[in-house]
């Protein structure tokens, strides 16, 4: 099998294409097989063919795939959904993804008026809205109040201690993304009102707010608010509350409002504390490739990448030190991870858009590209490394994108 024979199969395999469990798909070579000419052998079972489906480049790697990198994918699909009255939510930390030390992210659901409960936590709370709308609340070190509802492509960040909370808007609540800028986040491990009410003795209550030690004591379990149903809040401005200093900057940021960087086949548009001050440790690009275009050969001089893919479907290469390699096939709910400094490049095997978030531990975003490398060196210099076609070195020199065509 040739390298483009293999590229349409993989591709028509991504997309849902090939029978699955039939006997005649399993002789035609419709069904993913470990085996390339001279190379492999068939695999006759047991195995789970769908899984192998979504995963042809484990199964038929390319072969310039080569030594022993970790595994750099894992699917909000394989994580515990925890189901609660006012939503459900369902967490990708290093407990799931190992090599994940520096970002955890939650997927989260809210129905129509259902409450995150107010909390805080150690770690920053980055957001971007997947789905629906949400009123987001917090408050600063200040003294300043945040009141703001977020729609669809909308981000938010509250920065580790401010205490917040998240509620779902009509008519069918919302969903979203939460990035916490450790590995080690946990969602038992927030610190919840409720929680420090049962655990703080009324008197002390009472002492605290002036008020008598009876009219405490009847706060619900924590167990039950974490996500509880409430009723749908009124118009924004009736939650914003007169004389209160508004946050500078504010915590939300509109990044569909943004003007993408454009390209050949697909855009791109960079948030982090530039354009969203209040972003101190979380910067994230959104990208979009159209089918039969690829993020570019790339690395980040920085930090660890964390992508979150929302829809299409995607290849993804990385190339290590020590001439190591490995290719992973992603689809819309799956995390990548790419650590720090190492090459990789993000095709769209699919016939439909590809869009997909880049996330960093970081108050900047900075990439460096392959081709933008070769292009701002000596040419006679590249040439005895690489031994090009002169046409190619021609074209490396207007190589100015992020996303280019195949």
């Amino acid at each position: 099998m040739n390298d483009i024979s293999r590229r349409k199969m993989l591709a028509a395999t991504a997309a849902g294409a090939f029978t699955v469990g039939a006997a005649s798909a399993q002789s035609d070579g419709l069904v993913p097989q470990p085996q390339r000419p001279g190379h492999g052998g068939t695999d006759p079972g047991p195995r789970n063919v769908l899984r192998d489906r979504q995963n042809p480049d484990l199964i038929i790697p390319p072969s310039t795939d080569h030594g022993t990198l970790p595994n750099l994918r894992f699917s909000f699909s394989d994580a515990h959904v925890r189901e609660e009255s006012g939503g459900w939510a369902r967490q990708i930390t290093e407990r799931e993804l190992g090599v994940s030390k520096n970002i955890a992210g939650v997927n989260m659901r809210l129905n129509p008026g259902g409450i995150r409960e107010l909390h805080w936590h150690k770690e920053a709370e980055w957001a971007y809205m997947i789905y629906g709308s949400a009123r987001i609340t917090a408050i600063d070190a200040h003294g300043r109040n945040f009141v703001d509802d977020v729609g669809a492509g909308d981000l938010w960040y509250f920065p580790g201690g401010v205490p917040h909370s998240i509620q779902g808007l009509g008519p069918d609540g919302c969903e979203f993304l939460l990035v916490f800028d450790s590995g080690s986040f946990d969602e038992d491990s927030t610190f919840l009102l409720s929680d420090w009410f049962k655990h703080t003795p009324d008197d002390v209550l009472a002492k605290n707010f002036g008020a008598n030690a009876s009219s405490f004591g009847h706060t619900p379990d924590p167990s039950e608010l974490y996500m509880f149903n409430a009723a749908v809040p009124g118009p924004l401005g009736s939650d914003r509350l007169a004389g209160a200093k508004p946050v500078e900057p504010t915590f939300s940021h509109r990044m569909l409002a943004q003007e993408p960087i454009k390209t050949g086949s697909g855009t791109v548009r960079i948030t982090d504390s530039n354009n969203f001050p209040a972003a101190k440790t979380i910067a994230a690009a959104l990208v979009e490739v159209e089918p039969g275009g690829m993020r570019e050969l790339h690395w980040h001089p920085n930090t660890d990448e964390w992508q979150y893919y929302i829809e299409g479907t995607a290849r993804m290469g990385v190339f290590a030190s020590s001439g190591q390699a490995r290719t992973f096939d992603f689809q819309a709910g799956d995390v990548g991870y790419v650590p720090y400094a190492m090459g990789h490049y993000v095709e769209n095997t699919g016939d439909r858009p590809l869009r997909f978030l880049e996330l960093f531990k970081s108050s900047y975003y900075a990439d460096l590209s392959l081709n933008q490398w070769l292009a701002l060196t000596p040419r006679e210099l590249v040439q005895a490394h690489l031994k090009l076609d002169p046409k190619v070195l021609s074209e490396l020199q207007r190589a100015k994108h992020p996303i280019v065509p195949i």
